[in-house]
């Protein structure tokens, strides 16, 4: 059975000035604001959590379902995610509004000026696992990712309901959301993942301990940059993961993203626990070494050498039976 991955669709559309923004703005005037700015440079990127998850599962040869809400414009989107084997036919498509698409300027001393527009993602809460569980015979798993607030408490219930083992990952929603939200998307998922920061938050917004939120969910998956991550089943000793060296650093956008894409084709194909930590790893570093969240496929080849020098030959050779040849 597949996993479905329900989380945000979006473009970014990101520009840059070569002046500084500071030297436009008057303190004075900030109540009366009208300024235009002259980029000269403007990179549109294919993004949104979902989006990035599914690609990365699918160009390691899983055929994730992308379950989310996005505008007519989808179209181009939508051909690139299945030409790489993201199964799209879940994706809801607005009659109303665009794709959701953050817009960012940055200035020549890297401060920025953006605008998030959510767009059809609001629509994410009306949908529904069960037309997708009659058309493709059964979830393996659901993984629950940033996405509209309310669409993610909604998916979370229904998994509940319906019994499908689910992952949330409230990531940077959880800035957003109050602790009665939180707990009610965490409560009883099978897999927990969160950066170091955001388990803290989680600590502090749910009321929970650190203890409690072990007993509520199975396993906690908490990412800790260059340290690594840890990955915590219940009732086993947490088992600590590092990073795969990255040979150049080119943008950190995507990492996470790409490391969840890793752990769920591990979990797909039944790999241990730390195996599938250490190919979210080796995936995250691919993306590191890449400018744009998407762009790495062309260069994802080799991963046992990387998979072997970061963490073993057996360790490798465990992964590397699991992947597309031409990966390995």
């Amino acid at each position: 059975m597949p996993i479905a991955v329900a989380g945000s669709i979006a473009t970014d559309h990101l520009m840059t000035f070569r002046g500084r923004f500071a030297d436009s703005l008057l303190a004075e005037q900030l109540e009366q604001v009208s300024l235009s700015f002259l980029a000269d440079g403007l990179d549109i990127r294919r993004g949104g959590v979902g989006g990035n998850i599914s690609f990365g599962m699918a160009v390691l040869g899983a055929r994730p379902v992308l379950v989310g809400a996005a505008g007519a414009d989808f179209a181009d989107y939508r051909s690139w995610l299945e030409r790489h084997g993201v199964d799209c036919t879940s994706v809801h498509i607005s009659e109303t509004a665009h794709t959701a698409r953050f817009v960012c300027t940055t200035d020549s001393v890297l401060a920025q000026i953006a605008t998030f527009y959510p767009g059809a993602m609001s629509e994410a809460r009306d949908l529904e696992f069960g037309p997708v569980i009659e058309r493709v015979g059964g979830l393996e798993l659901v993984l629950v990712g940033p996405d509209d607030p309310e669409a993610m408490l909604r998916h979370t219930d229904e998994c509940r309901e319906r019994g499908i083992p689910f992952a949330a990952d409230p990531s940077q929603q959880m800035a957003f959301m109050d602790g009665p939200s939180i707990r009610r998307l965490i409560d009883g998922a099978t897999y927990l993942f969160t950066n170091e920061y955001e388990s803290h938050l989680a600590e502090q917004k749910t009321g929970w301990s650190a203890d409690e939120i072990a007993d509520r969910v199975q396993v906690r998956i908490t990412t800790r940059g260059a340290n690594g991550c840890t990955v915590a089943a219940r009732g086993e000793e947490p088992v600590h993961v590092g990073v795969v060296e990255a040979r150049t650093v080119a943008d950190p956008t995507g990492v996470g993203d790409a490391f969840r894409a890793g752990f769920l084709v591990g979990l797909g194909a039944g790999l241990a626990h730390r195996h599938c930590a250490q190919l979210g790893a080796v995936m995250a570093t691919h993306v590191v070494e890449t400018v744009g969240t998407q762009e790495y496929a062309e260069g994802l080849t080799g991963l046992r050498a990387r998979l072997a020098e970061a963490y073993g030959d057996a360790d490798a050779d465990a992964i590397a039976a699991h992947l597309p040849q031409d990966r390995v």
